[in-house]
């Protein structure tokens, strides 16, 4: 496993990481899931991706419990607020009140004196900035966040951040997580040159395109318990199920064994070319998925290839 500095900051966090979106305390059992995160420790992952949201908590508690045998300085664990907790007015947003209430309610869950990265899970338009990063900022000085982060900001609401954080003398972000694929280049126009200008870095989610660039959904077919499957997000699964980009999944397939990879190994490969992405966040249900995966990691793609795979699926 190699590891990468997370944008300008002095942590270091492993290329591959490991989410509980969709997977811990919902569709994987816990005896399960917990040898799956262990054995992602014992490969060399040391970073540990979770959210309140995640199951209301569940996600959260069942990736804390699974790391609780190894010592707590030996992995980085995230977590997140924005999305509804409840259904009262303040239950949800970045509001100093929701920030406050949520880290030490994914604390308590997590049995954890601090987090290392807390994300804002998305923009909150009703709630100035400052207010929410001095929220995160008096959480940094009581040392139950390490890292100040956000997911899925546009390149504006960065620059918003940070300059809001300098005009205040707060605690700049250091991370963003977007989506991030050959299927999903976005960030690559604004987000990443911004983030680049002020030490931030990326850590992709769904690099794998929710399971499309796996090659499992052949000929469209959609497996039984696959993300496609799933009522809750197959919207953003099946839209990606088209004769031509299946035929594109297809070709990329071909180019990895020409390679001796893997098809998401070559995915991941060409998402840890971008120098910006500190990590790519995936998620597993089984301990050989995440054996398989971690694998990426050593993995250099030359130039030619990387050429061809922008050719089947450019910016």
């Amino acid at each position: 496993m190699k590891y990468r500095r997370l944008g300008r900051s002095g942590l270091k966090v492993s290329e591959i990481s490991l989410g509980s979106w969709l997977t811990y305390g919902k569709s994987v059992e816990d005896n399960i899931a917990a040898k799956t995160i262990q054995k992602a420790y014992e490969l060399g992952i040391n970073f540990f991706d979770s959210a309140n949201v995640y199951e209301r908590g569940e996600g959260e508690r069942v990736m804390a419990g699974a790391l609780k045998a190894y010592a707590r300085d030996s992995y980085v664990i995230t977590t997140k607020a924005f999305w509804p907790m409840g259904d009262g007015p303040n239950d949800r947003g970045l509001s100093r009140k929701h920030v406050m209430e949520q880290l030490h309610a994914s604390l308590r869950r997590m049995k954890l004196e601090y987090v290392d990265i807390f994300y804002c899970h998305r923009y909150d338009p009703e709630t100035p900035v400052e207010e929410t990063l001095r929220a995160i900022d008096d959480l940094v000085s009581q040392g139950k966040i390490l890292y100040a982060g956000v997911s899925e900001w546009t390149a504006a609401q960065i620059e918003e951040a940070v300059s809001t954080a300098d005009r205040f003398l707060l605690d700049r972000i250091v991370v963003n997580q977007p989506q991030y694929s050959l299927l999903n280049r976005y960030i690559e126009k604004e987000v990443i040159p911004v983030s680049q200008k002020y030490g931030i870095g990326q850590v992709v989610f769904s690099p794998l395109a929710q399971g499309v660039l796996t090659g499992k959904y052949k000929g469209g077919k959609i497996p039984k318990g696959s993300r496609a499957d799933n009522a809750a997000i197959n919207m953003f699964v099946k839209n990606l199920l088209n004769d031509g980009t299946l035929a594109k999944v297809d070709e990329l397939e071909a180019l990895a064994a020409e390679l001796n990879l893997t098809l998401p190994q070559l995915a991941l490969a060409w998402v840890l070319r971008q120098e910006n992405v500190a990590s790519a966040l995936v998620g597993a249900s089984r301990p050989e998925q995440i054996e398989a995966n971690v694998q990426a990691s050593a993995v250099v793609l030359p130039e030619e290839v990387t050429s061809r795979m922008d050719q089947l699926f450019p910016a």
